[in-house]
């Protein structure tokens, strides 16, 4: 029998794979649906090893790898290998990629089928066991070694690259679980060459980079990348981008990150995706929205991390360009303001420099909140706080800035939190007592009311706390209090039962409380409230404006002006206030007829009370009270003059009535012309015959200097009183008619207008003389005048809380100066009460100070400074007026009224409408283009306008009197109203400045016309004594023009765009007669005549050629005249600071910045020219005195207008000022040795307090310099060390100055400004320091220059405590400090500079200021320290050589040295 051997086959791969497994105890060939069998990894594993070890020859892991290959061709069996073995086990694949053997065959096995698994995306959402490609990349993570690292990150990158998103993203997310530290460059460099070409796996990567380990080189290579990212990510993935930049945030690339975010960001408008398909938003950002995550994204990395909120506030100062500012930059602010602390409020300063500066504009806030209510909305307490921090700011334009946010705000939210909120806000600044802030937090609730008047009356309930503060507001604000409830109680209307009558009923019971009180402090607030109310409710547009329902009763409007008017009839200050009041309503209103026809039948009666009829223009009988004779005065009108003001019969009354409807007179009369002009379309023809008529006041016998001294005081006193009444009568007919003629007037023909301006221009003749008259009167005997106009609260007389009667007040007025006497000695309370009002109304003067403080005063001082100085009144005008008390004198009648400025406040004022006068001349057909005669009168409209001015511009005139302070709040109007009716008078101006330039180069006595005789035309009666000065009537006027011009430019509302015009006719009218456009030709492209550069430039030549003329006969008018051609440069550069562009021209304004050297130019050889120019002969005469403030202000224009500081500086201070400082003789030859002849004995401390005030600014700015060009060039560098060193050398010559001059002043001016250089130069430090390794030699030499100046510092300090001279010890404290503070500065310099050998402390000796000696002793009766005489110094080390630049010396040599250690 045969038998067949049958062949035994080779096994297959996957055989001999199972196989190798089945030895290590694995099964791998069971069912599809069953997982291998394995054993526990921690026994599988050593035991596959050692197997595969085993037979190195038969190459056992390729064999294994090659039958896994082979079984893993079935996606089945592929998912055997990859699917946990049990719950709690691992998969058989991933425990083999734990065998070191086999792991980089595996991972290649493993990546290789990856891509077949790549079109499984409709697989999205399955569980992670159905899903095969993720289940791969499951098996790389958490492995705990990788052979082949860089192999296999490469190959995943490979794969990554070509994978689709759901599987890239999975990939990427799984990176950091993967890839060990050493690999980190490769994935860095991949994934941000991943990023360039998909940018939808952005998320993932910023992921994966936040995740992994980089060292600070990678994390800056990861920074840059996802900055690079910033402009092409998607909007929904901007928060992760955020979040990981701000962790990701160093000291090193913190500030390229914020500058690049900041960039970069596009925040603005843009809404979630999903959300805007929901059609939810329409348009609008919700909380879930893309801005919403963004801002979160901000918030939390600003929250938790000082460094960035700092460097983004850094950021932010270096902006310096509105356009450069963005969204951005207000939502940031908002984010640290809310995290607090420290940091909140430097966000605040750096938010209100950046408004003050016109940086940040309402623009940006606008597209913050405007259709971003629930984005705002988690914000709104930081944007209402930012709001109150700015409302309560001082500078208009942040409290401008702070209106709008309000507005907005309230806008934008129309939730009752937030508005109750917002309002209660409000009522917190107007509660505040600080007069702007309350001022312009009622601005904003009227404009609120007004515009969301019905809005707000469901919270009305909130807004009436307002009248909690009602006691505290002044006038104005009270205006606005009553403008805010009758806004309210109109919405709701005054006769309905809604919600908003509450309001008005509330309104008028508190008004009529108020009206009937008899305290003045509540009476004042009833009648204001009155009368709004009544404007309120009979305004004759109000059927316009309100619908039937809401109409007001017209009468109840009559029922409560009546009821006001009964309260104020017996009373005087309230009737005042009540009529001047009316007339502004009336003037502002377009009121009720019935209202109108009512007040009109009440003023009926003025002709009854106030005037008195003549008889062929002459009283029917002489008026006697005692021995005062009455007489007609200034009758214009002459024989066909019907009436006349009877003044002196009612001053000279005793009855009350008659005393207290005197001081009424001026008002009633404004509102009788008022309810005039209102009847007849403006026209005043009805009540004509009062402007020429004469007024009934004493006789001019009385004012005979002999009659006076015979006088009663009762009697002096009806004669100053009635001259005071006259002067104000005069005042409001001036105010009155001049409306005649200031604008036309449909009823007013041109001839009418012309002979009401010529009986004007007489009546102002009137005034004058009246004025001066009784200026004179009140020098020799002093009195208190009554009050004509209600001041409010600031009137001293009104300050009680019970306003005066007319009888009371007629008993203080009666009283003259002889009760002083009576009451003289007396210490109770009863004789306090009884001083006359003379020391009532008394205002606080610099001596009142100094008695307080314990200084005695002299009788002289008393003379010279017991009052305050008007504009253009010298302290010798003073004296002349005080050495006659007894006497009449000579009077001038151009002399400045001191007496009368001092009670000023009191007057009627006289309207701006009464300036229109400069334009018109009496005499009509005259050959002469500009008559002597008339200065007078345009020289008391000229100082009116300059006082009027002042209120326009506050700033120009910082200081003033008390007096002038009350006249100043008193008739305060809105600058835009002002500048609109003072523009019309600039033509006016140019011809007053051109008429008086003429008559002070003519100089001529002989005239053809004077004062006098138009002074009778005018009906002035003939004094012997009053006399016009015609050599200073010229000058006045001339220095008057000058005076308004430059306070019309420094006006800051002529800058803007609305004013421009104004501002251009301005500078058109000041322009030279001549051609001068060959001056300009230097300009590329040239001027246009048309712009602003151009016409500034031509009114700077035409005072260039002004001063070039007056300077030959006065030195003071041509440094007047410089004065204000440093106001014409100083408005160009306030408006380029406010229009201009870095291109250096701005095409709204048409100005370009070129213009500011020339003028610069022009202005510095002009200071040049007075500085070195002999005076005119009359200035010589009057010496230095009158010059004390002009000399300094042309020295520091000549220095600021220099092209370089520091060497004219340098070149003043240490070789022309010492050659006077050492002049013993005053030769008029060595004196002129220097080349400035305004530089002499008698204006040597002013140059030298200029000098060093202008070397220490000039020393800031290099100090700010030097800190900017740390890391600059090394010519930069070079430049400020060089400027530095300049300015060192310039104040060790002033201070060695005071070797050779033994004024304490100078000496005190060396203590008080050594100190504060000092506290500059160590803001320099830091500069220094970094410098000090290329500079040292410099910087050394630098110090010891400057130690010069210490040790005569110290000297000075030394010598005033011994002869106690209080003017430098008081100073000596603060320098002493500064110099201990520089000696430790420098010690720390060379320590750490490693060149601390160079300085060492050691004690002084005691020396005067020319190195001698000086005994500790010497001062033997003073008890000094001992411890001032050896002062603490850096020294010089005696064993340094000479060649290492010597050591450092503060104040003096030490005892062992003969002499200073100097180069």
């Amino acid at each position: 029998m045969v038998f067949l051997q049958r062949s035994n086959p080779q096994p297959s791969a996957v055989d001999a794979a199972a196989a190798l497994l089945a030895d290590a105890g694995c099964t791998l060939l069971v069912p599809p649906h069953l997982p291998p069998s394995l054993p526990s990894a921690p026994t599988f594993v050593p035991r596959l090893t050692r197997a595969l070890a085993a037979d190195p020859a038969a190459d056992l892991p390729a064999r294994l790898l090659a039958g896994l290959a082979a079984f893993a061709e079935s996606p089945t069996r592929l998912r055997q290998l990859l699917l946990p073995t049990s719950p709690r086990s691992q998969s058989l694949a991933r425990v083999l990629l734990s065998v070191p053997a086999l792991q980089p065959g595996l991972l290649g096995l493993l990546l290789d089928k990856l891509p077949e698994h790549f079109d499984d995306d409709a697989l999205d959402g399955v569980p992670l066991q159905d899903d095969v490609g993720r289940l791969i990349v499951a098996q790389f993570r958490w492995l705990d070694f990788l052979v082949d690292a860089d192999t296999f990150v490469t190959k995943l990158v490979e794969v990554l690259s070509v994978a689709p998103p759901r599987l890239k993203k999975e990939i990427i997310g799984s990176i950091p679980e993967i890839v060990g530290d050493q690999s980190h460059a490769a994935v860095v460099s991949a994934l941000e060459k991943l990023l360039q070409e998909d940018c939808q796996v952005v998320v993932a990567v910023l992921d994966t980079l936040s995740n992994l380990n980089l060292d600070a080189l990678l994390q800056e290579q990861a920074v840059t990348v996802a900055i690079s990212c910033i402009r092409t990510i998607h909007a929904d993935q901007m928060p992760h981008l955020l979040r990981f930049l701000l962790l990701s945030a160093t000291p090193a690339n913190v500030g390229r990150i914020i500058s690049q975010i900041r960039e970069q960001l596009k925040f603005v408008g843009v809404v979630d995706p999903r959300a805007a398909r929901s059609k939810k938003l329409k348009g609008k950002a919700s909380a879930t929205s893309t801005d919403g995550a963004i801002l979160d994204a901000l918030r939390s990395g600003l929250r938790f991390k000082n460094m960035l909120c700092e460097a983004f506030l850094k950021e932010l100062k270096l902006v310096d360009h509105a356009r450069d500012h963005k969204v951005i930059d207000v939502w940031l602010i908002m984010l640290i303001y809310a995290n607090g602390g420290a940091l909140q409020k430097s966000a605040e300063k750096i938010l209100k420099s950046k408004i003050l500066q016109g940086y940040i504009r309402e623009t940006l806030f606008h597209q913050c909140i405007h259709g971003n209510t629930e984005l705002v909305k988690d914000h709104f307490m930081s944007y209402l706080s930012v709001s109150d921090y700015l409302l309560a700011c001082k500078e208009d334009k942040a409290r401008a800035f702070a209106t709008y946010l309000f507005t907005a705000l309230f806008e934008e939210f129309s939730d009752t939190f937030s508005r109750q909120e917002l309002v209660g806000s409000l009522i917190t600044h107007i509660g505040s007592g600080i007069s702007y802030e309350v001022s312009s937090a009622l601005d904003i609730m009227i404009s609120l009311t007004s515009n969301n008047s019905e809005e707000l009356i469901p919270i009305a309930s909130h807004i009436t706390g307002i009248l909690d503060y009602l006691e505290s507001f002044h006038e104005d604000n009270l205006r606005k209090v009553y403008e805010i409830f009758c806004q309210l109680a109109l919405a709701a209307g005054f006769n309905t039962s809604s919600g908003g009558s509450s309001v008005a009923n509330e309104l008028l019971m508190v008004v009529r409380k108020q009206v009937s009180n008899p305290d003045m402090k509540y009476k004042r607030m009833g009648i204001i409230g009155a009368l709004r109310i009544v404007s309120a409710i009979a305004d004759a547009n109000a059927a316009v404006n309100y619908s039937s329902s809401q109409q007001p009763n017209c009468e109840e409007a009559l029922g409560l002006l009546n009821m006001t008017v009964n309260s104020c009839k017996f009373v005087t200050l309230p009737l005042i206030l009540l009529y001047d009041e009316l007339s502004a309503l009336f003037e502002s209103n377009v009121l009720h007829s019935a209202i109108i026809e009512w007040v009109g039948e009440h003023v009926a009666e003025f002709d009854t009370l106030f005037l008195a009829d003549l008889e062929d223009g002459q009283l029917s009988e002489k008026y006697l009270c005692e021995s005062i004779e009455g007489e007609l005065w200034m009758n214009l009108d002459g024989n066909i003059s019907p009436v006349c003001v009877n003044i002196l019969p009612l001053v000279s009354t005793s009855q009350q009535r008659s005393q207290a409807c005197l001081q009424i007179l001026p008002s009633q009369f404004l509102l009788l012309t008022t309810i005039e002009r209102s009847g007849s379309e403006g026209s005043l023809g009805g009540i004509n015959a009062l402007l020429g008529c004469p007024l009934h006041l004493p006789s001019t016998k009385n004012l005979d200097e002999s009659r006076w001294g015979s006088l009663s005081a009762l009697e002096k006193k009806t004669v100053c009183h009635s001259l005071y009444f006259a002067i104000n009568w005069i005042r409001e007919l001036l105010n009155a008619f001049s409306t005649q003629v200031a604008a036309r007037v449909v009823n007013v023909s041109q001839r009418v207008r012309d002979e009401t301006a010529v009986k004007l221009l007489k009546r102002l003749r009137n005034l004058i003389l009246l004025e001066i008259l009784l200026n004179t009167l009140l020098k020799i005997y002093p009195l208190s005048l009554p009050e004509l106009r209600y001041l409010g609260n600031y009137s001293g007389s009104t300050s009680s809380s019970k306003f005066n009667t007319g009888k009371k007040m007629e008993e203080d007025n009666m009283e003259g100066p002889s009760s002083n006497k009576r009451q003289k000695g007396r210490k109770d309370k009863a004789a306090s009460d009884k001083l006359n009002s003379d020391e009532k109304l008394k205002q606080s003067t610099i001596l009142d100070a100094f008695k307080r403080a314990g200084v005695t005063i002299t009788q002289e001082t008393k003379k010279a400074s017991s009052r305050p100085l008007p504009s253009g009144m010298t302290s010798k005008d003073v004296e002349s007026e005080a050495n006659n008390p007894g006497e009449l004198g000579h009077i001038d009648l151009m002399a400045a009224p001191v007496q009368l400025d001092m009670q000023r406040f009191k007057f009627r004022t006289l309207h701006v409408n009464c300036l229109s006068l400069l334009k018109y001349s009496e005499f009509q057909d005259s050959t002469y283009p500009y008559h002597e005669s008339e200065l007078p009168l345009y020289l008391y409209l000229l100082r009116d306008l300059n006082n009027k001015l002042d209120h326009v511009n506050p700033s120009s005139k910082p200081f003033f009197n008390n007096s002038q302070a009350k006249s100043t709040r008193a008739h305060c109007q809105k600058s835009t109203e002002d500048l609109s009716k003072i523009q019309p008078l600039f033509s006016s101006l140019r011809k007053h400045l051109d008429g008086s330039i003429s008559m002070m180069k003519d100089r001529s006595d002989s005239s053809p016309d004077n004062w006098s005789s138009h002074s009778d035309s005018a009906g002035n009666p003939h004094i012997p004594y009053v006399m016009v000065s015609k050599s200073s009537i010229a000058t006045s006027v001339f220095k008057e023009v000058l005076g308004c011009y430059r306070k019309l430019l420094g006006t800051p509302d002529l800058l803007n765009q609305a004013n421009m015009s104004a501002l251009k006719e301005l500078l058109q009218t000041f322009q030279p007669t001549e051609n001068f456009d060959d001056d300009l030709s230097e300009f590329r492209p040239p001027l246009v005549p048309s712009n602003v550069d151009y016409l500034y430039c031509g009114a700077f030549k035409m005072f260039e050629a002004i001063m070039d003329a007056v300077c030959l006969f006065s030195h003071i008018l041509a440094s007047d005249v410089l004065i204000t051609m440093q106001s014409i440069l100083n408005s160009i550069i306030m408006l380029l600071e406010k229009y201009g562009e870095s291109n250096g021209k701005n095409m709204h304004v048409g100005c370009s910045k070129e213009i500011i050297p020339f003028v610069k130019k022009q202005l510095r050889l002009s200071a040049h020219k007075l500085l070195t120019s002999d005076f005119p002969n009359e200035d010589t005469e009057n010496g230095w005195q009158s010059k004390g403030d002009l000399i300094p202000r042309i020295l520091q224009i000549y220095l600021r207008n220099s092209e370089s500081t520091s060497v004219l500086l340098d070149e003043l201070a240490c070789s022309v000022l010492p050659q006077v400082a050492s002049l013993k003789s005053k030769s008029t030859t060595q004196e002129l040795s220097h080349g400035f002849p305004t530089l002499c004995s008698s204006t040597f401390h002013s140059w030298y307090r200029v000098l060093h005030e202008e070397n220490l600014g000039n020393f800031n700015k290099m100090v700010k310099q030097a800190l900017k060009t740390t890391s600059q060039s090394g010519v930069a560098v070079e430049n400020v060390m060089d400027d530095i060193f300049k300015s060192v050398k310039v104040f060790v010559s002033l201070t060695n100055i005071c070797k050779i001059h033994e004024k304490v002043a100078m000496h005190a001016m060396a203590v008080k400004y050594g100190g504060r250089f000092i506290d500059a130069f160590l803001k320099a430090f830091n500069f220094l320091e970094t410098q000090f390794g290329q500079h040292g030699g410099d910087i050394v030499k630098m110090i010891k220059e400057l130690q010069k100046a210490t040790r005569i510092i110290q000297t000075i300090c030394a010598e005033a405590k011994g002869y106690k001279r209080t003017m430098i010890t008081s100073k000596i404290p603060a320098t002493k400090r500064s110099m201990e503070r520089f000696l430790f500065q420098v010690k720390a310099l060379l320590e750490h500079c490693s060149n601390v050998e160079r300085c060492w402390i050691g004690n002084l000796k005691h020396k005067d200021l020319h190195g001698h000696v000086v005994s500790s002793q010497v001062y033997g009766d003073v008890d000094g320290d001992p411890n001032d005489a050896e002062q603490e110094q850096m020294e010089t080390d005696p064993e340094t050589p000479a060649d290492e630049n010597d050591n450092i010396v503060d104040d003096d040599e030490t005892e062992n040295e003969a002499t200073p250690l100097d180069d």
